[in-house]
């Protein structure tokens, strides 16, 4: 059997504003299925390693942020390792192989597979599992990568430089790191790869090295001393630091669509959401908008229009891979809108008084059959105006049934849940006190098991 490690983790800051860390990009429905249905980054991947002819077992190593996320798009069966914390992907890999080695039963001698968990690639990327699987048992070397060939000098990517240019499996020489231009063009001459972050192992290989680091009895003593491990990415932790390493090309297509101007080139609808478009006076323009409010986009070229409700971006598609500086002095660090167990939520207005006072409004779209577990705010009251849909909310132990129209005063220190009953509860929340500083509605008791 093959492990799949699968690694799901960032936050798509260069697709802001469509995504954010409690949206990350891997999970937005912006491609298609053969079929024309809506799917995400994560789905598309899942489908792909679904049609593999081998035997493979998938392990998702992600954060607790993405938990919910992931098991509302993954079908099928598949481990989840959540990292305590977020330390890069060297921690979050010796996470995962502790978890195959003590909660699993995997052999020390099996292969192991690490890839990105968001990567747009052919199917034959995804088969080329079982050629590093073969160059791993062969013994061929302890670290196998899987490279890309490149199609155009890009400083985006890291260049493996391997000793020959013919041949599967390949001996790597050297790493070269986002070179400039002419460094590029020159490795390119020199038959080097584009490194994809696809690595290949034996468990035991990687378990020893975890081993060097943090030496434990058990995964749960492993994920509890986490924060002990280097926060470092593997490349530079593991794979620069390897003497036996070989590569196994790869010829077919393989993007990150990580920043606006890849992920339009995939994308097959023009615009989404209440969006005009001048088809005159537009070319090769993506528009997106998510506000509900009208949106006219005329005389623009080469160019994404997004408007959420966490901001608005309008920006040239080449320059859209320079926008991550920009984002981080504007963008707001609460979401103003967010997916969770329960539903969903979107910030309607966030106020500051004289004299100190804070306010923070919200509209609540609770799922029919879901809850909102019983808790209490410490430093905030709240006022819940049901607007469309019936529900109950328990307040201090006391059940009430509520329906469009009721209002539900909460103060600081009460215990209160809601759930919704045959259709979805929409609920206007306003919060008075330290609103911007406690966590949201995101805690999930037992109350209604």
């Amino acid at each position: 059997m093959i492990h799949l490690i699968l690694l799901s983790g960032g936050s798509g800051t260069r697709l802001w504003p469509l995504s954010n860390s409690s949206r990350s990009k891997q999970f937005l429905k912006v491609l298609r299925d053969s079929q024309g249905n809506h799917v995400s980054m994560v789905q598309r991947v899942f489908s792909q390693i679904r049609s593999v002819d081998a035997d493979l077992d998938v392990t998702i190593a992600t954060c607790a942020d993405q938990e919910f996320s992931i098991r509302s798009q993954v079908e099928g069966d598949y481990a989840l390792v959540l990292e305590p914390e977020r330390r890069d992907t060297a921690p979050a890999i010796m996470l995962a192989c502790t978890h195959l080695a003590m909660e699993q039963g995997v052999d020390a001698g099996d292969t192991v597979i690490v890839m990105p968990i968001d990567s747009y690639a052919d199917q034959a990327y995804y088969d080329g599992v079982v050629g590093l699987d073969d160059a791993v048992q062969s013994g061929f070397a302890d670290l196998v990568l899987l490279g890309v060939e490149p199609t155009y000098p890009s400083v985006k990517y890291g260049y493996i430089v391997p000793g020959d240019t013919e041949g599967s499996p390949r001996r790597v020489v050297r790493f070269t790191e986002k070179p400039d231009g002419e460094d590029a063009k020159a490795l390119i001459a020199q038959g080097a790869l584009w490194n994809c972050g696809v690595f290949a192992f034996r468990l035991g290989y990687l378990t020893a090295i975890s081993d060097g680091y943090l030496k434990s009895g058990s995964f749960d003593e492993f994920r509890s001393r986490y924060a002990e491990l280097p926060k470092n990415s593997f490349d530079y932790e593991v794979v620069e630091k390897a003497s036996s390493i070989g590569v196994v090309p790869y010829s077919g297509t393989w993007k990150d669509l990580g920043t606006w101007n890849t992920l339009t080139e995939e994308m097959t609808d023009r615009a989404a959401g209440r969006v005009v478009v001048d088809g005159a006076t537009c070319s090769n323009v993506h528009v997106i908008n998510e506000t509900g409010l009208p949106m006219v986009v005329a005389g623009l070229s080469d160019a994404v229009v997004v408007a959420t409700h966490d901001g608005i971006l309008a920006c040239g598609k080449e320059a859209s891979a320079s926008i991550k500086g920009l984002v981080g002095s504007v963008a707001e660090t609460r979401p103003m809108y967010e997916r969770r167990r329960w539903g969903e939520y979107r910030v309607l207005d966030s106020s500051a008084y004289p004299g100190g006072a804070k306010s923070l409004t919200k509209e609540l779209v609770i799922a029919s059959g879901r809850q909102i577990s019983y808790q209490r705010h410490s430093y905030r009251s709240e006022v819940w105006t049901v607007v469309a849909g019936e529900g109950e909310v328990v307040l201090d132990g006391l059940v009430r049934q509520v329906r469009a129209g009721c209002v539900v005063n909460i103060e600081v220190g009460h215990m209160h849940a809601v759930r919704a009953m045959s259709s979805d509860l929409h609920i206007i929340e306003v919060q008075h006190g330290d609103v911007l500083t406690e966590e949201d509605i995101e805690r999930f008791g037992d109350f209604w098991k």
